[in-house]
Parts: C-alpha cells; sequence; structure tokens
C-alpha cells in the first residue's frame, strides 16, 4: 500500500516521540523535520539520517509536499499551522489543544470535512488499553457518576523552564486537562452543562495574568459530577499527584498506581496504570461487603513511546481505509469547550453554563 510521506513540525518532547513512531512503522516515511532551532540539535541529524531539516514551516510545506502533517509546536501555533496543511491537501495529526478556541477548533474539523481530508488529535489515553478498560468499568456503576481527576507536576531544572514556556499561552488546567475531562465525557455519554473553577498563582516567574495551580468541576446533564486538579511548578507536592476513579451506585474503579515508586514529573507515569481496583458496593443481609475489591492487573501495559507508536499506527489506518474520524474529533473539540469554561470561570469568579 502507498506509503504516507509525513512532515513533522516540532520536535520537543512529543515531536520527537511522534518522529521515532513514524522511522519505526512500516507505512510512513519522514520526508521534512520542521523546528525553529533545529540547527542546534545535532542529535536530531544524527536519529534521522538523510531527513531534510527545516527552521520554516512553510517552507517546509512547500518544499516537501507532503501527504500528512505532523504538528506537535507549542499551542499558539496549533490552528494556524493545521489550516495550512489541510490546505496544501495533508492529512494532519496535531498534538492536543486542537485550537486556542472552541470558535477555531470548530472550523478545523469543517475544513477537514470539507476537504475530504483526515484530522487526528493527540488523545494518548484513547490509545491506553488499560485506560479503555477504566472507561468499560466505569460505564458499569450506574448513574449519576462522580469523577474524580488529578494530574500534579513537581518540575524543576529543563521541565520547569518548559511549563513556563508553556505557560505564557496555556494553562496547566487546560493542557492537561483535556485528556481527562475527555474521558469523563466518554464515560458518561452525557452533556456537560455547567462548569466552575479555581486558581492560583504560586510563582512570580510566571505572568502575573497566569495561574500554574487550577481545579474544575464540571456538572453533566445526567446528573454526574467531575473533579480535575493540575499544577505545575517545584513548589508542587508528590503526594497525591495522581488520582483517578469513578464512583457510582454500584461501586467504584480506581487506577491503583504506587506513588512511592514514582514521581509526577516522569512522563510515563501519566499514562502508566498499574493496576485498576474495581470495588462492589452491594451489601449482605448484615450489612457487610458482599464481594471483596478486585485487583485487575493488565498485561499490556505500553509506555510512553509504545503509545505514541499506536496512536501512529491509528493515524494510518484511518488514511489507508478512509476511517470515520468525526467522532474522534467532536470528542477533542467538546472536552476543548470545558477546559475553557474552567479558565474563563478562573479568571470570571464565576460559573459557566455551556
Amino acid at each position: 500500500m502507498k506509503t504516507i510521506r509525513v512532515l513533522v513540525v516540532g520536535l520537543g518532547n512529543m515531536g520527537l516521540s511522534h518522529a521515532r513512531a513514524y522511522q519505526a512503522i512500516d507505512g510512513f516515511e519522514i520526508v521534512g523535520l520542521c523546528s525553529r532551532d533545529i540547527d542546534s540539535h545535532a542529535d536530531i541529524a544524527e536519529e534521522f539520517p538523510g531527513a531534510p531539516r527545516f527552521r520554516d514551516y512553510a517552507e517546509a510545506l512547500s518544499a516537501t509536499k507532503p501527504d500528512a502533517v505532523s504538528i506537535n509546536t507549542w499551542p499558539g501555533t496549533h490552528a494556524a499551522f493545521a489550516r495550512m496543511a489541510l490546505n496544501a491537501g495533508c492529512h494532519v495529526f496535531i498534538e492536543k489543544p486542537l485550537a486556542e478556541t472552541v470558535a477555531e477548533a470548530e472550523d478545523i474539523l469543517a475544513l477537514a470535512k470539507a476537504k475530504g481530508l483526515k484530522l487526528a488529535i493527540g488523545y494518548i489515553l484513547r490509545v491506553h488499553p488499560s485506560w479503555a478498560k477504566f472507561v468499560e468499568i466505569g460505564k458499569t456503576l450506574g448513574k449519576p457518576l462522580v469523577m474524580r481527576m488529578n494530574l500534579n507536576q513537581q518540575s524543576s531544572g529543563p521541565q520547569w523552564a518548559v511549563h513556563k514556556r508553556l505557560m505564557e499561552t496555556i494553562s496547566p488546567i487546560i493542557d492537561c486537562g483535556v485528556h481527562y475531562v475527555d474521558v469523563m465525557c466518554q464515560v458518561t455519554g452525557a452533556k456537560p452543562v455547567r462548569v466552575h473553577a479555581v486558581g492560583a498563582r504560586l510563582s512570580d516567574e510566571i505572568d502575573a495574568k497566569m495561574y500554574n495551580y487550577g481545579h474544575l468541576h464540571v456538572a453533566f446533564d445526567d446528573g454526574s459530577v467531575g473533579w480535575y486538579e493540575a499544577g505545575w511548578g517545584p513548589m508542587m507536592s508528590e503526594t497525591a499527584f495522581f488520582v483517578k476513579d469513578m464512583i457510582g451506585p454500584k461501586g467504584s474503579i480506581s487506577i491503583a498506581m504506587d506513588e512511592s515508586k514514582t514521581q509526577s514529573s516522569d512522563v510515563d507515569s501519566h499514562t502508566r496504570t498499574s493496576a485498576l481496583r474495581l470495588h462492589h458496593a452491594a451489601l449482605t443481609r448484615e450489612g457487610r461487603f458482599a464481594a471483596p475489591d478486585e485487583m485487575l492487573k493488565m498485561d499490556d501495559e505500553p509506555g510512553h513511546q509504545e503509545l505514541c507508536n499506536r496512536e501512529q499506527l491509528a493515524f494510518l489506518a484511518a488514511i489507508r481505509n478512509d476511517e470515520d474520524l468525526s467522532e474522534h474529533a467532536r470528542g477533542a473539540v467538546d472536552s476543548l469547550r470545558i477546559v475553557l469554561a474552567a479558565d474563563e470561570s478562573i479568571r470570571s469568579g464565576q460559573a459557566v453554563t455551556l
């Protein structure tokens, strides 16, 4: 079958991981690597020998004429770069968030549909078998659901530098939050109706109008409620930095990760599950639990790079098999809508009705 010629734009943590996936997968050919500071990375040339390198995206797009573009740049460039790729007739894989506003995200979806091109967004948890099981079991717990999730990251050195650079345009509640509110939307299948959030600026190293800690509460039209918390920086606690569970009338399902064996700054810990703990709420006549908790060990527990490979295998299959990605893209817009409402709530001090 046709090899998909791909241009990779942005070579930070995620961009490099996706580039490695394209290099490893039979069916992709890297026709260009693009980054504003690519000349300062000798290791890029060593790892991807022969791949043309560019500093300017427009130049790279024109010179390589790819079949697909992989966009892994800073969030503020996502919408513009996606439009350029789609208008050039390229399929697009783009890291989250899809855009900075819901209106921009809707425009990109409409453009991809009009052009008959595939648009895949980097929702890495959607290709994780353990997270798929987490969602599957969550749907069996009854309604309403209570969903508790967080991802706090204690960062220093280069990691704190990256977080500060990100916070020039995006807050932690938006950047990481889209993954977890997407899980909430999947498991409830309900419409989000109201969002309330609070935030705090815990460092004078970031802009006075930005916050590096926040948490949101979202209410759904089926009575379900969700909570999500995110914080970045050297002041963040390593205690309970990774909480992921769902509670319904019939019991609860939780990701049981041993935080004593990992760090919040470890990117692999952001997707690791270790085990799922299933709790049954049913009681005996004597008022005791009818069944003990179950620890569900997952045989297929991919690391970060393997998950990136799976994302790109799914992208390749969507292109080759003309798969419909509309539900996937719609999920990206819906989750973006929630976290942007949370950002608005933090800044206004008011709950936001969706």
